[in-house]
């Protein structure tokens, strides 16, 4: 037996091991994957589902596709990805606000939180109290006395029905004692239009969705529902700055898969995300639209999203909020 027979014996045999390897893992992945985001273009869900797929093509080596399927306040494409196979090319964007608040809004839903399995969270944002310049107040007390003043004259714009923003600014009128004429909208895009207008006069969202609004005068920010100011808006104070202790409001952004999809699908996904994340261009990206990048892996997220479901089944009941 010769030399070069030993020599190419050997590399048939490390191509064999190799592709045995490959196979055993189901060769993940083989083909394109698809990120299924419940929200219109725009806005944070949209702008983070962008910035993990784009990074997060580089790091897999196969297209990662976002796909937009907006409506029926998030439930169409959770529904989609219930029903998808769990083999890891078709995953969920999901939203903080349908996540865990679908589940207490909506009787019959046409999903469940154990036809998902984590992968990752991805990204989170504090909210911005925004208003057209037509509104006459020009800090957050004073918005509160004008509400006050004029019960029901002024309409807020959600994301829709049981999003964050709709959540979050009922909570708001219970906390201040104040009411609001709710505008539901199909995502950040079509409402901020509206608010852009002066069709409506408020609403409560993320940065992506308003930052440059109020950079450029053309909208109002009396303040962010965080702990600390924006980067981005650093002139606007916080909650507690503007004299309102106690309100605060994040939302966050996760990828879920059906579920059943198999653990190491799971782990090269997961850890692919935490690469793609960790990437000056994801920052980068993601500072610009005044996200913050936050990685946890599937336990952590698996804990928080029960942790967040409580409490938000609790606010949902004492605000009487509801779906319609």
């Amino acid at each position: 037996m010769n030399r070069r027979f030993l020599l190419r014996s050997a590399a048939v045999a490390a191509a064999a091991f190799s592709a045995g390897l490959a196979f055993a893992q189901g060769g993940y992945p083989a083909k394109p994957v698809n990120l299924i985001v419940p929200n219109p273009p725009g806005g944070l869900v949209d702008t983070s589902a962008r910035i993990v797929g784009d990074t997060l093509t580089k790091v897999l080596g196969q297209p990662v596709i976002v796909d937009n399927r907006g409506g029926g306040s998030g439930n169409v494409a959770y529904g989609m990805v219930a029903r998808a196979p769990a083999d890891g090319y078709t995953l969920l964007v999901s939203y903080s606000a349908y996540h865990v608040g679908n589940p207490s809004l909506t009787p019959k839903l046409p999903w469940a939180q154990k036809d998902f399995t984590p992968i990752a969270l991805v990204t989170v944002a504090t909210n911005v109290i925004a208003a057209h310049p037509s509104v006459p107040a020009n800090n957050l007390q004073e918005f509160i006395a004008y509400l006050k003043k004029n019960p029901g004259k002024v309409s807020y714009a959600s994301q829709g029905n049981g999003s964050v923003s709709h959540i979050g600014t009922e909570m708001f009128k219970l906390r201040t004692g104040t009411s609001m004429v709710h505008i539901p909208y199909r995502g950040s895009g079509p409402a901020i239009q509206d608010v852009l207008s002066g069709q409506v006069q408020v609403f409560m969202s993320t940065p992506p969705s308003v930052m440059q609004h109020v950079q450029s005068g053309k909208l109002k920010a009396f303040a962010v529902t965080g702990k600390a100011r924006h980067p981005g808006i650093p002139n606007v104070p916080t909650t507690a700055e503007a004299g309102l202790k106690g309100f605060e409001l994040e939302s966050w952004v996760a990828i879920f898969a059906p579920a059943g999809t198999p653990p190491d699908v799971v782990q090269k996904l997961t850890s692919g995300i935490k690469q793609a994340l960790a990437t000056p261009e994801a920052k980068s990206r993601a500072d610009a639209a005044g996200i913050e990048i936050r990685y946890e892996p599937p336990a952590q997220l698996d804990a928080m999203v029960k942790t967040e479901t409580a409490f938000w089944a609790k606010t949902i009941k004492q605000a009487g909020i509801t779906a319609d």
